[in-house]
C-alpha cells in the first residue's frame, strides 16, 4: 500500500486546512516545493498536491509553485483543485503531472470527467470529499444531495485510475480515518480507493492496512505528517511490512 504525502497550496505556501475551511489555515513551509522534496528524500513513491486556492476560485492559482515541484522532484504527482476543463487537463499532464484529480466536475460536468478518462487512461482521478455521507464540492463549500457511494457507482465504468475518498469531518483533526465508510466504498465499487482524512498514528496507518483485501491501494496523511505525529519513513516501513505479511 502506498502511503501518499499531501502538499497543499495555498498563496504560494504549504498549508494545512481543518476540515478545509479557509479561516483554519496553518502555515507550514513557504516552499512547497522544499516539503515535496522532503517527503521524496524520506522514501515516498507518489505526491498528493492540491491548489487550495484553485478549488475556492475554480481555476488553477499556483501553477509555478506545481511547476517547482515537479522541476525538484522525480516522482510521480497527483493533482487537483481548481481543473474544470480538458485544456487544464492538458497542460498539467503535458507539464509532468502524472495524475489529474477531478472532484466537482463529476457533480457540475460529468461527461468531462468521462471524456477525460478516454482520451487520458489510467490518469484520471475521481476526487470524492464527503460531509456525512454526501458529496461536498467548491472546495467543500458547497455539499450536495448526492450520496458519495452513488457517485462512485456512477462512474466506476469509466476507466478512472483511482477515487480518493476523503472524509471532511475527518481532514486536518488527526483524529482517525473513517474506516468503515472508506470500507463500504471500495467495496462498492472495482476502481482502486485511496483513503484520505484525519490519520494520525502508525495504528490508524495499520487499520487502514486492513481494508486492502476491500481494494484500498493507498492512503494520503497531511497533518500529521507536518506535526511530526507520524515519521513518512515509519509509515511507509509499517506499510511494507504489511504487505508482505
Amino acid at each position: 500500500m502506498l502511503i501518499i504525502p499531501a502538499v497543499d497550496i495555498k498563496e504560494g505556501h504549504c498549508v494545512r486546512l481543518l476540515q478545509g475551511r479557509e479561516d483554519k489555515k496553518t502555515i507550514f513551509s513557504d516552499k512547497p516545493e522544499a516539503m515535496a522534496l522532503r517527503w521524496q528524500e524520506e522514501g515516498a513513491e507518489l505526491l498528493h498536491v492540491i491548489d487550495l486556492d484553485g478549488a475556492f476560485r475554480k481555476t488553477p492559482q499556483n501553477i509555478k509553485a506545481v511547476k517547482r515541484i515537479l522541476e525538484w522532484t522525480g516522482i510521480p504527482v497527483q493533482l487537483g483543485g481548481g481543473i474544470r476543463n480538458m485544456e487544464t487537463i492538458k497542460m498539467f499532464l503535458e507539464m509532468g503531472v502524472h495524475r489529474v484529480i477531478l472532484g466537482t466536475e463529476a457533480i457540475c460536468n460529468p461527461s468531462l470527467v468521462e471524456e477525460a478518462c478516454s482520451i487520458y487512461p489510467g490518469r484520471i482521478i475521481l476526487g470524492i470529499d464527503a460531509r456525512n455521507g454526501m458529496v461536498a464540492i467548491e472546495g467543500w463549500t458547497k455539499t450536495t444531495r448526492i450520496k458519495a457511494l452513488d457517485l462512485a457507482k456512477r462512474f466506476e465504468n469509466s476507466g478512472l485510475s483511482a477515487i480518493i475518498f476523503t472524509d471532511i469531518n475527518k481532514d486536518g483533526t488527526e483524529r482517525g480515518p473513517s474506516i468503515e465508510e472508506t470500507k463500504r466504498l471500495a467495496e462498492s465499487v472495482p476502481v482502486p480507493v485511496i483513503a484520505s482524512g484525519g490519520v494520525s498514528s502508525l495504528e490508524d496507518v495499520k487499520n487502514i492496512l486492513s481494508l486492502q483485501s476491500s481494494g484500498v491501494v493507498g492512503v494520503v496523511i497531511g497533518r500529521a505528517l507536518y506535526t511530526g505525529s507520524i515519521r513518512l519513513r515509519e509509515a511507509i516501513k509499517t506499510a511494507t511490512l504489511g504487505v508482505k505479511s
